[in-house]
């Protein structure tokens, strides 16, 4: 037996909890660059987050530039922003986007270098400035994970830094800052989670020697990964939808941060599989959300695997609150991925590729891509070469299920 448990050196999750944001802030560092994005910056929550920092520190710089799937164009301009003030902490306010660019700035800020020369895993040789998260989305777990995901305009897919060194230091996950987040953000960075959690939960087991845990990142799923995977799995299943159609529901909006960040601290260790592999390319191509394309693909890649994997989406459909006492362990899985059709469906996350624009023609292509991300591709509980993958891709562009 061979575990590994990584996360932030505190985690503070709850309503209010946004309050004790300069404390930590003024206690990591005294020349800080808040990075966030100019919307919420505007943001009345936001803004008195920032006016409270300044109080309590030498210096502030602000990168309010962030834009989606960090271009590296985003990095440059941010690491820019830090050298001015010679930024010593950072302070990231936003969701998954915001985050991981707040993770590589301060690895070039420590490192030096290039995004470049940290792509892949355990390239990062050691800790980075404090990095303090702060999400105001359910969904990407960035907060606790140690990934950052970036877009290279040289390479036709996104790439991933990951190093148990990016892990934040302190994630401080306040529900009220999701209030105001908009009902496709909610829908898309919400069914994130939940693949992040169900795709932690049904990982490929992998075999360790003592090495791999300081040489890998992700290495499949174990016990107590598959803990916080249902627990997070229930908490979005009743409520992600609520949360869709009524952003004011805070019971909803809790428990869509409580499940996403435990959904973050599941895949921090088990991984993600094809979902989100395939995803990669797909979302380069298209310009479509994340969690969209991972929402979209994650009913044909379960279909896939589900000789390997039956047990474990049984148990997903009672979680998830299904009646499933009698069912025989096919009847559950039928019973979940039926589910799970309805589900996507409402919260407006399309069904096939073809809805989304992606071409018949490049599945193929698509698929040779995603198969060179072994980080994640390794974790798909199905058969992985391309031809398998293939055949994914063609059931979600058609929308027919493969068995």
């Amino acid at each position: 037996m061979l575990e590994t448990v990584r996360g932030p050196r505190q985690l503070i999750v709850g309503e209010g909890v946004a309050q004790n944001i300069p404390r930590v802030v003024a206690e990591s560092g005294s020349r800080v660059l808040i990075v966030t994005d100019r919307v919420l910056l505007d943001q009345p929550g936001v803004a008195e987050i920032v006016a409270a920092v300044r109080e309590r520190v030498e210096v502030v710089a602000v990168f309010s530039e962030a834009t989606p799937d960090v271009p590296l164009t985003d990095v440059d301009r941010a690491v820019s922003v830090a050298a001015e003030v010679d930024a010593d902490v950072t302070l990231a306010i936003g969701g998954g986007t915001v985050i991981d660019l707040a993770k590589i700035v301060g690895v070039i800020r420590r490192h030096g270098g290039t995004p470049r020369d940290y792509y892949g895993e355990a390239k990062v040789p050691g800790p980075t400035i404090p990095l303090v998260a702060v999400p105001t989305t359910s969904g990407t777990g960035s907060e606790l994970t140690p990934v950052s995901v970036l877009t290279d305009p040289d390479r036709e897919l996104k790439v991933g830094v990951s190093s148990v060194h990016i892990v934040p230091d302190f994630a401080i996950v306040d529900p009220e800052l999701t209030y105001t987040c908009p009902t496709t953000v909610t829908a898309h960075s919400g069914i994130d989670a939940f693949c992040h959690a169900v795709e932690s939960y049904t990982a490929r087991p992998r075999a360790h020697g003592p090495r791999d845990p300081v040489e890998q990142v992700f290495l499949g799923r174990n016990r107590v990964t598959d803990h916080y995977a249902l627990l997070a799995a229930e908490r979005i299943a009743r409520s992600l939808p609520r949360a869709v159609r009524d952003g004011g529901d805070t019971e909803a909006r809790a428990d869509m941060s409580y499940g996403s960040m435990l959904a973050g601290i599941a895949f921090s260790h088990a991984g993600t599989g094809a979902p989100h592999a395939l995803q990669y390319p797909i979302g380069a191509a298209t310009h479509t959300p994340h969690g969209l394309g991972v929402g979209l693909l994650l009913p044909y890649a379960l279909d896939a695997a589900r000789d390997a994997i039956g047990d474990r989406l049984a148990v997903l459909a009672r979680v998830c609150g299904l009646d499933v006492t009698d069912a025989s362990e096919a009847e559950a899985t039928d019973a979940f991925l039926t589910w799970l059709d309805g589900f996507l469906a409402e919260i407006g996350i399309p069904p096939t590729l073809a809805d989304i624009g992606v071409a018949r023609a490049d599945l193929p292509r698509f698929a040779q891509m995603a198969s060179g991300v072994t980080r994640l591709i390794q974790n798909h509980p199905g058969p992985n070469d391309t031809a398998s993958l293939t055949a994914i891709l063609e059931a979600a562009w058609t929308g027919d299920r493969i068995i």
